[in-house]
């Protein structure tokens, strides 16, 4: 029993594996089913994409009277938790779609370490080039093409679903998405998980016991990948021979940071290496003081949430 017991690896708040094999994920939430959102009135369901591979979508109470944007989201949790039952997601985007008026994609991959990277990386292009397919008509009545504007895609994420959002809008420059008309016209990464071998200054000896701590996002990598580096492209996107961010497949992307938060200057970094290569699109940046790493999902209306909800909904309609 003391044996099963013993911990192999430990990154807190995300994960517990012991050297049994077992695996415990320390999100502590809850799963919320499709719904009629009381508050909102926007309406959600379950769908199949493909194998392992699902998604919840929601649509706005009031149609609008022109075709509406497509908001596809990537999840967080260091690609080994959460999930779009999740209630701080399922939240999260009722509270987007109603104020954006956009018809949301949820979407859910398959989690490491069972099933490692680029297992994620699979699942969201695998997604992203479903939501595109109906462009030219598809199964799915809520992405119907009179209801759609497919020429308004845009991909979006949190933290592990952020670091996803960039890396398929990477793919869909260099592959194109296939299907007539379809366009991602923006990224939106919030709290990017970004990483680096080199420490960056609000990653060195940190007093304020951050939510995530440099620590496990040291470990984070080599584990969801099974020892990969921490200067892997697809983590570090500045790192030396990383492909060049002026080819980002997309017109506009918003960046959001939060002062407190471990991953703070990766994105700030991001943002200033984007504006800087050559990339012909927009870039904003927005910075929440005194918050830390996703604050906007577990304080769901409180001021600063507000805000940065604000800035969002402006970046989707402009």
């Amino acid at each position: 029993m003391a044996a099963s017991n013993e911990i192999a690896l430990e990154l807190l708040p995300i994960i517990r594996i012991y050297k049994d094999g077992r695996i415990e994920r320390l999100n502590a939430d809850v799963d919320l089913p499709p719904s009629v959102d009381t508050a909102t009135g926007v309406a959600s369901k379950d769908v199949p994409i493909a194998a392992g591979v699902t998604a919840r979508l929601y649509l706005p109470a009031v149609d609008a009277p022109s075709k509406l944007p497509v908001f596809v989201y990537y999840h967080g949790g260091g690609f080994c938790i959460g999930s779009t039952s999740s209630s701080i997601y399922h939240v999260f985007l009722n509270t987007i779609v109603s104020a954006a008026s956009v018809i949301a994609v949820s979407v859910d991959y398959r989690l490491a370490p069972e099933h490692l990277i680029p297992a994620a990386y699979e699942d969201a292009w695998c997604a992203l080039r479903w939501v595109a397919s109906h462009a030219e008509g598809g199964p799915e009545p809520w992405l119907a093409k009179d209801r759609a504007d497919f020429t308004r895609l845009f991909l979006a994420g949190d933290s592990a679903g952020a670091n996803i959002a960039h890396n398929v809008a990477m793919r869909a420059a260099a592959e194109g998405l296939g299907v007539g008309g379809a366009r991602v016209e923006g990224a939106v990464l919030l709290h990017p998980y970004f990483w680096g071998t080199k420490r960056l200054p609000c990653e060195v000896g940190r007093v304020d016991h951050p939510v995530i701590p440099p620590h496990t996002v040291d470990n984070m990598w080599p584990l969801i990948t099974g020892g990969g580096d921490n200067d892997d492209p697809r983590l570090n996107p500045l790192a030396e021979g990383a492909p060049s961010l002026a080819g980002l497949g997309c017109r506009r992307v918003m960046v959001a940071v939060a002062e407190k938060d471990t991953l703070r200057d990766r994105g700030r970094a991001y943002f200033e290496a984007l504006r800087k290569s050559g990339w012909g699109g927009e870039a904003q940046l927005w910075e929440t003081q005194g918050e830390d790493h996703v604050f906007f999902l577990f304080k769901p209306g409180c001021n600063e949430v507000s805000l940065l909800v604000k800035r969002l909904v402006s970046f989707l309609k402009d």
